[in-house]
């Protein structure tokens, strides 16, 4: 029957596609050069051209389809060796607008128009060319902005603030399910997770997701959209408990008479401060 001549056909067909696209790598389904594109596109018709062709005989489809997974395959392995090849096939970036000034000639040979690229670097909430530094249109049609110095966002660098390396969050309790392998990533356990369930009043049943972040915080989102939960005050309990110490130091340094004493109480009450100063960010987050 035609109807199972054609589906087996296509079975075929869409397990080649996956293992094709499966060993081509991520770039076919994230942003494209153009010969991915094209290349793309033609395996998605040999695909279809196999699958529904029934008067065509298979082995030419399968043939064809190799043929275009091998020279893509081929090509990206010679391209990770020479820079040459890869600006031939994939392109170079193109800078658009340096020192807050668009290059008309840059855009002409990209085919942009104004219009166009103030609608790209709106789409990186950038509305004024003159906070641009410059902006690269890469080979993938992706439009990269650096704004000058004076327009970047503050970062904890800029104010002199050193932080600690983060983690990254783990998924702990998903559809009121344990997940073993993130809590221990985390470095903690099911007791652990018991007890700041239970601290906040929920079982793990009735937890839609559960996530634990690089200080240890869990978060949680339970299937029960209006009921309220207790906010942790762990921290908020820490930061007191610091500042009292504050507090207690420079107490202890107007109590004393002895000069050394004194001087003592003062450097540690300084210290104390710089080191709530530099928690703030954390406690309070």
């Amino acid at each position: 029957m035609d109807w199972m001549h054609v589906a087996l056909r296509s079975l075929g067909a869409v397990a080649m596609l996956f293992l094709i696209t499966r060993i081509l790598g991520k770039k076919q389904i994230s942003q494209l050069t153009f010969f991915e594109y094209i290349t793309g596109i033609t395996l998605g018709e040999v695909a279809g051209f196999i699958s529904t062709d029934i008067e065509a005989h298979y082995m030419n489809g399968i043939t064809a389809l190799l043929v275009w997974f091998i020279v893509p395959f081929s090509l990206e392995l010679l391209t990770l060796k020479s820079k040459r090849l890869r600006e031939w096939f994939e392109g170079s970036g193109t800078v658009m607008i340096k020192e807050g000034k668009v290059l008309e000639d840059n855009l002409k040979k990209e085919r942009y128009t104004a219009d166009e690229s103030l609608e790209q670097l709106r789409k990186k909430s950038v509305f004024n060319v003159a906070d641009v530094e410059f902006a690269i249109l890469e080979s993938s049609g992706e439009l990269n902005v650096l704004l000058k110095k004076e327009n970047q966002p503050l970062t904890a660098k800029h104010l002199g603030v050193r932080t600690g390396p983060e983690r990254e969050t783990q998924a702990v309790i998903i559809d009121g399910n344990i997940m073993d392998e993130p809590l221990a990533t985390a470095g903690l356990s099911r007791e652990w997770l018991y007890t700041e369930l239970e601290k906040i009043g929920v079982t793990v049943e009735n937890v839609f997701i559960g996530q634990v972040d690089s200080y240890g915080q869990l978060y949680i989102d339970v299937y029960d959209d209006m009921l309220q939960l207790p906010q942790s005050s762990n921290k908020l309990l820490l930061l007191a408990t610091l500042k009292k110490c504050e507090a207690d130091l420079a107490l202890f340094g107007l109590a004393t008479a002895d000069e050394e004493a004194k001087r003592m109480y003062e450097e540690c009450t300084e210290r104390m401060g710089r080191i709530i100063d530099q928690m703030i960010p954390v406690l309070k987050r």
